[in-house]
């Protein structure tokens, strides 16, 4: 996987390690060499490779679900517990978990289904600065997602 560049600071482990303890300060950020920024944060229960997390002020983790506000990024390994660490996306080309039907160039909303995004249309759940890159893969529930810094808001844009 992608080693990480771009800080002042020693980076500990690739993109796609969990860590058991905590390597790397909690939301140390970094690059891949194609220019894809990660940031380091705590787990939580049930995450695994593609799953899309809020995040708030510290840093603490919380599989995306409907009506959530924030900033988001999505899970780059299983980091699945709270006593684990590991990298999350939140800038450039990412996979993600989306449900059924999701279709290339879909806009990117929240669900009841934590960990997932859908492109239904969900007056007050829309999930800007994230847009689907391509169909979701029918073995893998993945899709392409192109991530600018991606926030959640619990408001109706129409």
């Amino acid at each position: 996987m992608a080693q990480l560049s771009g800080y002042p600071l020693a980076f500990i482990g690739a993109t796609d390690e969990v860590h058991t303890s905590q390597k790397n300060p909690v939301g140390l950020r970094g690059f891949d060499n194609l220019m894809n920024e990660y940031i380091y944060m705590q787990g939580v229960a049930s995450v695994v490779l593609g799953t899309w997390v809020s995040f708030d002020e510290l840093f603490i983790t919380t599989r995306l679900v409907a009506d959530a506000q924030g900033r988001v990024a999505i899970a780059r390994a299983a980091v699945d517990a709270t006593t684990e660490f590991g990298w999350f996306g939140i800038y450039g080309s990412f996979t993600g978990l989306c449900l059924a039907s999701f279709a290339d160039n879909g806009k990117v909303y929240l669900t009841a289904t934590a960990g997932s995004v859908d492109d239904a249309d969900v007056a007050g759940d829309a999930v800007v600065g994230a847009v689907g890159r391509s169909a979701r893969d029918t073995a893998t529930g993945l899709s392409t997602f192109e991530l600018n810094y991606p926030f959640a808001h619990d408001l109706a844009f129409d």
